[in-house]
């Protein structure tokens, strides 16, 4: 695109940073197998399984196969948002409810001073996140542009076959960029467009929901790429091709 022609509106700029993620993704994706999506760096990694091998407390999915998922908690990395949302209004009560926890757990998080221990947090494999962003932008769309009625939990058939994953999550994605599209102005500044249930999206303008989709995406595929480079690095070292 020739600069002068460059739309510079919100909307737009989103879009094309959309655009480029998604672009740089597909590329850093191209070729992954089976045995490298499925491949669990550490002990006690999360991933997608077969629902009788779920290891979690909340493993989700419609399907045999389901997506690992912890007990509810606001973890430490996130107690400033927790603060702004009360901060801007929020009751102890609602912000419970958005972060499925006790209305004592957020006074405990509000009432916290210091500097809070770092997140101890699982290892995740590749399904996992490819599966945690498929779920979020299928459940996002669902509930801004769809007919608002399915559990979120229920709308990803997760699978053990990279390729088949892959190609259902670029489906996915290619029909939030074209939803997105159409939005006007007063849309983006609409608080509640979007009336995803798990968070805080109801009571936030779509454009930040909007803004916060284009950031999953961006460090959930950085984290990916990772993962690709140590599965390359670990067969390297092993002598394997």
């Amino acid at each position: 695109m020739n600069d002068h022609d460059r739309r510079t509106d919100r909307l737009s700029i989103l879009i094309e940073q959309f655009d480029q993620a998604r672009e740089m993704a597909q590329v850093r994706l191209k070729g992954l197998g089976d045995e490298e999506y499925l491949w669990e760096p550490a002990p006690g990694s999360w991933s997608i399984r077969r629902r009788d091998e779920a290891v979690t407390p909340r493993a989700y999915g419609p399907g045999a196969w389901v997506m690992d998922k912890g007990a509810p908690e606001i973890p430490a990395s996130e107690y400033a948002e927790v603060a702004r949302q009360a901060a801007g209004g929020m009751s102890v009560a609602k912000i419970a409810e958005d972060w499925s926890v006790s209305a004592e757990r957020v006074e405990e998080v509000l009432a916290f001073t210091g500097e809070p221990e770092p997140d101890v947090v699982p290892v995740t494999t590749i399904a996992w996140r490819l599966a945690h962003l498929h779920s979020d932008f299928a459940g996002r769309w669902e509930w801004t542009f769809g007919a608002r009625r399915r559990d979120p939990h229920l709308l990803v058939d997760f699978t053990p076959s990279a390729s088949l994953a892959l190609d259902r999550f670029w489906e996915t994605i290619d029909r939030h960029r074209a939803s997105i599209a159409t939005l006007t102005d007063e849309q983006l500044d609409t608080v509640g467009l979007s009336r995803y249930p798990y968070g805080s999206d109801p009571d936030d303008p779509y454009i930040g929901v909007l803004a916060n989709a284009n950031l999953e995406l961006i460090h959930h595929m950085a984290e990916i790429a990772l993962l690709r480079d140590l599965w390359r690095a670990r067969r390297s070292t092993q002598g394997l091709p």
